[in-house]
Order: C-alpha cells, then structure tokens, then sequence
C-alpha cells in the first residue's frame, strides 16, 4: 500500500531549518511587541512626546507614512536586504508603532489593556498553532481575506466621516474575525515558505519578514478587541 508524501516532508537538515525559522519569527515578534509596549509606555507619560505626536497632524500622519514605507521596503526588498538591515528596519517600525500606539494608555486603564493583550496572546498563540498543525489547505482563504482586509480598511475610512456607532461596532467584530483567520492562515503560508528555504542566511531574513507579518496579524487583533473588552477611562 502506497502512501502520499506529506508536502512537509524533508531531511533531517531541512527540519531544523524550519525549526530555526519559527524560533526567530517569534522571538522577533516578541521583542517587537516588547519595544512597541514599552515606548507606547512611555510615550504615554512623556507631555513633551505626547504634544509633538499628537499635537500635530503633520507628525502624526508621518509616523503612519513611515511605518508603511518600512512595511513597503522590507516586503519587496527582502531578498537584497541583509539580516540585520531587515531587523533594524523591523525594530524600527516597531518602535514608531509604540509612539502612534501610546493614545491606548490615555484612553483605557492599565488593567484592561493588561486582560485584553492576555486574551490576544491566547487567542493569536491557538489560531497559530492551528494553523501550523492543521493539515487543511487555508491557501483558498487568502483572496477572501485579503479582499476582506480592503473592504474593513475602506469602510473603516467611510466611517471617519458618517460617525455611526453601528458601523463602528460591525466593523470591530469583523476586524477580530479576519484577523483570528489571518493568524491561521499566515502561519500557514510562513510554514510552506521556512520549507522552502535552504540556507541560513535566508532563514534569518525571512524571519525578520514573518515575524512582520504575525506581529501585524496580533497588532490588529489586539487593538480589536480592546474596543470590545477594553473599559475607558
């Protein structure tokens, strides 16, 4: 009786190729969301900082600017970009996401922000794990939910002008359900990606680009159910 490879299946060398490839993809994430928490913190309790960023809207929209030029540059430039100019520019954008990202502080107590990134965290670590243990194929949901991702961005825009509180709501429920099946789905897709990796230099840099891409996938998550559990001050 014959039996169909798994698509997964590789040599011992290329196993740990993979298994060097999530460890840095998380351990990059981690520190991301690290050096983004701790200067939203202080941020947050900086006056000085707090008027110069939100003071001006020349500033403010040239924090977000910047952050997508780097998302820009590190996902079409990936492969002419070294390791290390890949994780400083990653570490960059992290840290410029913490001083657009300190409004939470303002707006919401510590112990909810605290309950909700827990509930992230549990929620973004089981739809990961899935989508690195299942063996469906999640390749079909990827033009849905990036179609999905569009429509949330547009309607989101639309909304900054129509001010209504239901849309608002329907908007926010729908972010948290792209965004648990980007977790999935992403990881997946990086799964594919890390096996087909050879060497370890490319390891390196396409980590730094995984772990952008999870740490987007967590960001929004997180800042989605903060809406719904988090309390105002």
């Amino acid at each position: 009786m014959q039996h169909t490879p798994s698509p997964y299946a590789g040599n011992t060398k290329t196993l740990a190729l993979v298994q060097s490839f999530f460890m840095q993809v998380y351990g990059w994430m981690t520190s991301g969301l690290l050096a983004t928490g701790i200067l939203a913190y202080y941020t947050a309790h900086s006056p000085w900082l707090l008027s110069v960023i939100f003071g001006s809207k020349l500033v403010f929209y040239g924090l977000l600017l910047a952050n997508l030029g780097i998302v820009f540059v590190l996902s079409r430039s990936i492969q002419s970009l070294s390791a290390t100019a890949a994780s400083f520019l990653f570490f960059v954008y992290a840290s410029l996401n913490g001083l657009t990202l300190a409004s939470i502080f303002l707006l919401y107590t510590y112990s909810s922000i605290a309950n909700v990134f827990f509930i992230t965290a549990g929620t973004f670590g089981a739809m990961s794990a899935y989508g690195y243990l299942t063996k469906a194929d999640l390749s079909r949901w990827g033009s849905i939910l990036f179609m999905s991702v569009i429509g949330l961005v547009i309607a989101t825009l639309v909304n900054v002008f129509l001010q209504s509180s239901t849309l608002m709501w329907l908007l926010t429920y729908a972010g948290v359900l792209i965004f648990v099946a980007l977790t999935a789905y992403d990881t997946q897709r990086l799964k594919e990606m890390a096996y087909s990796l050879d060497d370890e230099e490319m390891v390196g840099k396409f980590a730094v680009l995984g772990a952008l891409t999870l740490y987007l996938d967590f960001i929004n998550l997180f800042l989605y159910l903060l809406r719904i559990f988090g309390k105002r001050r």
